[in-house]
């Protein structure tokens, strides 16, 4: 399939992504700002992902639930590859291939729902590309929602001098490659921290032995070098919708990490140490975290084993211990 192809496949997507940006371009003009200026160009970028990212929380949701899957049947995984280990024969590997996919089956995982919020971000920013090189012709060519008038202003836009139409490479201008190395080193340094998160943060010391995850160490180093070498043919309006999207992600994903962490985790165990210390703070008496325990409860410096909320034998009157007379309330 040729490029002219996928630009007419692609032509729906063009009318949402320019719709979305001059919607937000219209937003920022009305607000008082400069309609050329590349606060509002590139304010309109900014909101462009965020209206993305927001529509993709779900399947972030299910890449989330994937990645966990996979590590929770790491063991199982191993067992089935230790079983058919040495056998190359095409009828092993079909029913290596076989078991394999029952065994996602089986537990309702699916591999590739952990790659489908970057193949679903693939065509909006393969359409950007295109809009934003539209943008950058002589004369500026506008899609979709984004006229020829349009694009010839969003051409003049610039951002810290740079117009979001030009690339590191034919620049003339050393402002415009400044701006553009700054942009993909930042882009290429988000990438490898979001990765690196993931893999110190919320897998386990089983999960990080395993082939999957030694996959995802070489990636750690191999995403950041592609977007590094891409990037010098990037416009800077592209640039800065990938590093919006990395720092979306790389807080996105901080959250999720927190608050719902991987079994077995460091971050999982974080999180346990951060409940137990919140209830040593707010503890009361005859729960965990208390400075005292009640009668009978097992916790305190006692060694009796009932629970508190045990009922006590009525055995009558204990000796030495004196019954306590309710006390009358004093009346306002």
């Amino acid at each position: 399939m040729n490029t002219a192809a996928v630009v007419q496949l692609l032509e729906p997507l063009y009318a949402v992504v320019t719709f979305i940006m001059v919607a937000f371009h219209t937003l920022f003009k009305s607000l008082g700002v400069n309609a050329g200026s590349g606060l509002a160009w590139g304010g309109s970028i900014v909101g462009l992902v965020i209206v993305i990212r927001i529509l993709l929380i779900p399947l972030f949701v299910k890449q989330i639930n994937a990645q966990r899957g996979l590590q929770i049947l790491q063991p199982e995984i191993k067992k089935l590859q230790a079983k058919y280990k040495g056998k190359t024969d095409p009828e092993s590997r079909q029913k290596q291939q076989k078991e394999m996919m029952a065994l996602y089956k089986d537990n309702g995982t699916n591999p590739l729902a952990s790659c489908l919020p970057i193949l679903l971000q693939a065509p909006i920013f393969f359409t950007l590309f295109q809009v934003l090189n539209g943008i950058g012709k002589n004369p500026p060519d506008g899609k979709g929602s984004l006229t020829d008038g349009l694009a010839e202003q969003a051409a003049d836009a610039s951002i810290f001098g740079a117009n979001i139409s030009e690339k590191f490479l034919g620049a003339e201008n050393v402002t415009v490659q400044v701006v553009t190395a700054v942009m993909i080193v930042l882009m290429s340094a988000t990438t490898f921290l979001t990765q690196k998160q993931l893999m110190t943060k919320n897998m386990s010391a089983e999960a990080l032995n395993n082939p999957f995850a030694q996959q995802q160490k070489i990636l750690l180093y191999v995403f950041p070098l592609i977007f590094a070498v891409s990037g010098v043919n990037f416009p800077i309006g592209v640039l800065l919708y990938w590093l919006t999207t990395n720092i979306w992600s790389m807080g996105q994903q901080f959250y999720v990490i927190r608050r719902n962490p991987s079994p077995g985790s460091p971050a999982a165990e974080a999180l346990e140490r951060r409940k137990a210390a919140k209830e040593d703070r707010h503890g009361t008496p005859g729960e965990p975290g208390a400075a005292t325990a009640a009668p009978g409860s097992g916790t305190g410096t006692g060694t009796g084993t009932a629970l508190a909320t045990d009922p006590a034998p009525d055995d009558g009157p204990r000796p030495g211990r004196q019954r306590q007379q309710p006390k009358k309330k004093k009346k306002r």
